[in-house]
């Protein structure tokens, strides 16, 4: 990735993932650029189109646009950094992510956002006061 992009991408997400908020210094993997539209799906690796990711985020999402919601069974598109405003569709519950529309509640599902793994990681961290709540 080219290092201007990657510098821009980084500040644009205050150097936190631009999904789960987790902040990047206290990743294990490196952080990531995710296509909010996929290459296959046509979506150009412009800043437009690219989101400041956590490996864990990233590998979930892949390359898909959406997912089924468990309580409708409607296909439901996948919260876009670009265009939605994160605390329209998520807010904290302790450490767990709350899905406040079927894209938040999608998007968690998806990206696995609340797995035990990562609950208690966040959960750590917020006690510490480094996770950011927001």
């Amino acid at each position: 990735m080219d290092t201007a992009i990657r510098k821009a991408l980084r500040h644009r997400a205050e150097a936190r993932c631009e999904y789960c908020h987790q902040p990047e210094r206290f990743a294990t993997l490196r952080f990531q650029q995710d296509h909010v539209i996929a290459l296959k799906h046509r979506g150009p690796t412009v800043l437009e189109n690219l989101a400041w990711s956590c490996a864990d985020c990233n590998a979930h999402k892949g390359s898909d646009l959406a997912g089924l919601d468990a309580t409708t069974g409607r296909l439901e598109r996948l919260f876009n950094p670009r265009t939605d405003r994160w605390a329209e569709h998520f807010r904290w519950n302790g450490a767990e992510l709350v899905g406040m529309t079927a894209i938040g509640q999608v998007t968690i599902a998806l990206l696995k956002i609340n797995r035990e793994e990562r609950v208690a990681v966040r959960r750590e961290l917020m006690e510490a006061a480094l996770y950011p709540a927001s």
